[in-house]
């Protein structure tokens, strides 16, 4: 399908709707060099194989087709595609699309890409029955616009700012539309009213509605300002200067708000990220102050030099826009004004290249926001498919990107997808589109193509992604110990978190532990592979619970209270009411490895796989290795309990590593985690001559060995010396990005040439830090 024409410049209508519906557009962007500036600037080239880069890496496995075509996981994994009822929106282009909770989208203004005509028609789609609506709306009913932000605001009001109308007048009013009522209000505020803009991006932070670019005026000129609106009182603040930047999305993590992707002032597309900080400064922190914005150098006048209330402009659709909206285009003067930078420090990081980093060049690109996380979903275009699409996440703390899914495990073939929504959570994400080639059911009551006739949700759960409201596991990294302090805290900071600091101290000692659990001694499990695939699987693979035999040697007692292992497992708690043998004795035996077993009921304490900082102990002495991780992911299996399971499977997905990934993968496939177990054959396939080597490799059982070697295409092989060499120039040096391959090799691979040493890439993932 050709992408659609657009009026007065504006973009065809993808719209990215992140955290809060913020963003207004997730169109193609590209590389390019950051925006000049008193930034300071960070160039990354990100080679370093990550998982689920298992097809180009510098290794010497190659793998021509998908490893895995033996397993049903595209067929498993593939959101499935929904046709949606009811009055469905047929060409709705720069729309707002907002996912508003309570199973409910909302869809508002736009422009029809055949006829140009502009709405304010509020739309909402029920998620449970898929049906589509035309909501009858009350109020100060705004005037038609596209470009527009819709962010939702303590769950049942959207925040809509700017945008543009029929007549290429560029807003800067702020409606509030009550999900409750239908009813629109308009509120009367105070301070600079910011320029009016369109395809901007907006994001929720401590009750400010922050403001980032966009374009104005009649020849598009693109804003490089940041501002927010106090929402407590309604007051906006000054505009400072951040990055030039439209059809971008914007992000608040760690005390940051993050600009990534979108078109520059110079129309190019680009692929950096930008970051300023708001902890620490006070222009943030405070109310803002209220005064109008003046040019420097001109005398003070009693009379800000637009008016305030100009007349209404009436459109096609017999709506104005309301009568207090101080919209419009200013003189250009105001435009080419000094802006003072922003008070708070601006870095930016450009992405040169890499087998894990998205192209913006090409597909139709959203950008959403996850625990600590921006996902990039390259959906299908008139010049790629559904194979050559993906989803991939940049680690915020981290500044690494990860390739999570190829296009053919999500995207149906034959739709295209225009606009991306995510519930507050940050656990599911939705994308709304159409056919490519509609038929003659597609085709509205004019015979026009319905422009949001499908939706697929998308459970970003089923990748490890914890949600907003949980938090990472902490960690040493780049940047994250600077921003430790906008992780979200954790769930259980009650009676639990207060009594892991007893964790695991005798009654004597005043602790006032009640129970004993033992677990199975270190001795019986060091030939073996870590972790509770040990116990649930002999050599066929089969459940056997016993086979280590009775006499096997426990592990030292772990005094524990009985109290929290009651109200936090459910197993425990229906064992102590049937009043079993463990009731009377007020001892248990779980046939776990003792430190998997110590991390286990470490967590039912405190909902962590790991201790904080503040309550780490000697005594407690429970931090968990990747093994340990992936036994954890089993008992969260055998037990149900979903909050660990999302814990393991993201911290086993972003730490996946040569020494454990046998590990993952077989505890992974026990755990019947499929994503997690595709990603960890893909990173042994890769690195397949370092996985033989590990101890991990070596202790998996007979029939694990042969299942994991069997998940290489039929067609796969080991090459190394002059052929490896032939096949990094036929790929133009894509196995060594630019360098020699003679001299790569010389280097990495060693003197019997089956093994890659990553020295370099591991050590700086190709970073260039200025």
């Amino acid at each position: 399908m050709a992408q659609p024409s657009t009026p007065s410049g504006a973009a065809a209508g993808h719209l990215a709707g992140p955290l809060h519906g913020s963003s207004i557009f997730g169109g193609n962007t590209g590389p390019s060099s950051a925006s000049a500036g008193s930034s300071s600037q960070t160039t990354v080239s990100s080679q370093a194989p990550t998982p689920g880069s298992g097809t180009s890496s510098n290794n010497t496995y190659i793998m021509p087709n998908s490893p895995f075509k033996n397993r049903a996981a595209t067929t498993v994994f593939r959101p499935k595609v929904t046709r949606t009822l009811g009055q469905r929106p047929t060409c709705l282009v720069n729309a707002s699309v907002t996912y508003c909770g309570n199973n409910q989208i909302y869809a508002f203004g736009g422009f029809d890409q055949y006829t140009d005509e502009v709405y304010n028609h509020v739309l909402r789609l029920d998620l449970v029955s898929h049906q589509w609506s035309l909501v009858d709306n009350y109020g100060d009913i705004p005037g038609v616009r596209m470009g527009h932000t819709a962010t939702l605001y303590k769950g049942d009001k959207l925040l809509v700012f700017g945008g543009e109308n029929e007549h290429r007048t560029y807003l800067s009013d702020l409606i509030i539309f009550d999900l409750k009522t239908a009813h629109w209000t308009q509120p009367q505020v105070s301070g600079p009213i910011p320029k009016g803009r369109a395809r901007h991006a907006a994001v929720l932070h401590e009750d400010k509605l922050f403001i980032v670019g966009g374009i104005t005026g009649h020849d598009n000129y693109v804003l490089d300002d940041i501002c927010y609106l106090d929402l407590k009182t309604f007051t906006w603040s000054r505009a400072w200067r951040f990055v030039r930047r439209f059809d971008h999305s914007a992000y608040i993590w760690g005390g940051r708000v993050w600009v990534f992707g979108g078109l520059s002032g110079d129309m190019d597309k680009v692929s950096d990220i930008w970051w300023l900080d708001l902890k620490g400064t006070p222009a943030f922190d405070s109310p803002p102050q209220i005064g109008s914005y003046e040019r420097p150098g001109l005398n003070r006048s009693p009379k800000p030099p637009y008016s305030a209330a100009q007349p209404a402009v009436v459109g096609s659709s017999g709506y104005a826009a309301n009568s207090r909206t101080a919209q419009v285009n200013r003189p250009s003067y105001w435009l080419k004004a000094h802006t003072p930078p922003a008070l708070g420090t601006i870095s930016a990081l450009r992405f040169v290249g890499g087998p894990n980093i998205p192209s913006q060049m090409q597909g139709i690109h959203f950008h959403v926001y996850s625990s600590g996380t921006l996902l990039d979903f390259i959906t299908p275009a008139a010049t790629i498919s559904s194979k050559e699409c993906s989803l991939s996440a940049l680690d915020l703390g981290t500044l690494r990107w990860q390739k999570l899914a190829d296009g053919r495990e999500i995207f149906k073939p034959g739709y295209r997808w225009h606009y991306c929504t995510l519930n507050e959570d940050g656990t599911k994400a939705w994308l709304l589109g159409c056919p490519v080639e509609p038929g003659p059911g597609d085709l509205g009551a004019n015979g026009i193509e319905e422009y949001l006739s499908d939706i697929v949700e998308i459970d970003l759960r089923r990748y490890g992604f914890l949600g907003n409201n949980l938090a990472p596991e902490p960690g040493t990294d780049l940047i994250r110990s600077s921003s430790r302090s906008g992780f979200l805290e954790q769930p259980s900071k009650g009676l639990g978190a207060d009594l892991s600091k007893l964790f695991n101290r005798p009654p004597e000692t005043g602790s006032g532990a009640d129970f004993i659990i033992t677990a199975l001694s270190s001795d019986c499990v060091e030939d073996e592979i870590m972790g509770s695939a040990l116990v649930h699987a002999g050599d066929n693979g089969e459940a056997d619970n016993g086979w280590l035999g009775p006499d096997v040697p426990t592990s030292p007692p772990i005094y524990v209270h009985r109290l929290i292992l009651q109200a936090r497992w459910p197993h425990f708690a229906r064992l102590w009411t049937s009043q079993m043998a463990e009731f009377h004795t007020k001892k248990m035996h779980i046939p776990e490895p003792y430190s998997v077993v110590k991390a286990f009921l470490y967590y039912l304490y405190t909902d962590r796989i790991d201790p904080s900082d503040d309550n780490a102990d000697d005594n407690a002495n429970v931090t968990a290795d990747l093994g340990d991780v992936a036994g954890l992911l089993v008992m969260s299996n055998i037990y149900n309990i979903p909050h660990l399971r999302l814990l393991c499977v993201n911290r086993l997905s972003k730490e996946l590593d040569v020494d454990h990934a046998c590990i993952i993968w077989y505890c992974a496939g026990l755990a019947n985690e499929e994503w997690l177990r595709k990603r960890a054959a893909g990173f042994c396939l890769t690195h397949w001559g370092r996985i033989v080597r590990t101890a991990g490799f070596l202790r998996l059982p007979r029939n694990a060995l042969v299942e994991l070697s069997q998940e290489i295409d039929m067609e796969g092989r080991v090459v190394a010396g002059e052929e490896l060499d032939l096949f990094a120039n036929m790929d133009g040096g894509r196995f060594f990005d630019g360098a020699s391959p003679t001299s790569r090799r010389k280097e990495s691979i060693s003197s019997n040439q089956t093994q890659m040493i990553e020295s370099e890439v591991d050590d700086e993932d190709g970073m260039e830090m200025s």
